[in-house]
């Protein structure tokens, strides 16, 4: 095993986030949400070719599994619950994990760390560097990025393959790059998967 891994984190990218109807809901562009969706696939697929390991964050909203201020904030805001365990909502949109990747589910929160056994599998890993895509940028992607920065993972955002849904797109992945020192990398830069504070002949090699 190599160390100072990196990993691709594709979060929740589900359909009750981003198919068409997600974005009617949301007063969203559907092709915004559909060319994020085809092109994190590809980002998962670049991974792949690369020998980079890929985890699936899902997001489960059934009102069951939400806590008092979820509920209450749901039920001020007249906000159904989305992507409920079995429905079709929840099912991962345009890519989905292949054999042995795994997937993590987040019951009714943003933040992957949130989900069981997520900090555990990249600990066991010897993940040092984790790539996000996904959405939203100002939700979810955030929440993990700025978890991982204070347990120490660098983090990259790959701004192709996410977008927002409260703040300008710009603002937010500014943010996150002044704030979690995160790096801003399209899905085509070769140095995507590479480790930040590494010097190129320090690389792990990918597997």
């Amino acid at each position: 095993m190599s160390a100072a891994r990196t990993v691709l984190a594709v979060v929740d990218l589900q359909r009750d986030f981003c198919a068409p109807e997600a974005a009617a809901r949301h007063g969203l562009d559907p092709r915004l949400l559909e060319g994020v969706a085809v092109r994190t696939a590809d980002a998962v697929r670049r991974a792949r070719s690369a020998g980079v390991e890929v985890v699936f964050v899902r997001f489960v909203g059934d009102e069951d599994r939400q806590g008092a201020s979820w509920r209450h904030r749901d039920l001020a805001r007249g906000k159904p619950p989305k992507c409920l365990e079995g429905s079709p909502g929840a099912a991962f949109h345009r890519v989905a994990p292949g054999p042995g990747e795994r997937v993590f589910t987040k019951y009714a929160c943003f933040d992957a760390f949130l989900s069981e056994g997520f900090e555990d599998h990249l600990r066991a890993r010897a993940t040092a560097h984790l790539v996000l895509a996904g959405v939203y940028a100002d939700v979810c992607v955030d929440s993990t990025a700025r978890t991982a920065f204070q347990k120490g993972f660098h983090v990259t955002v790959v701004p192709d393959c996410t977008t927002s849904l409260h703040l300008p797109a710009p603002d937010i992945l500014g943010f996150m790059e002044r704030v979690y020192g995160a790096r801003l990398l399209p899905r085509t830069d070769p140095k995507l998967w590479s480790h930040p504070a590494l010097a190129p002949e320090q690389q792990p090699c990918p597997g």
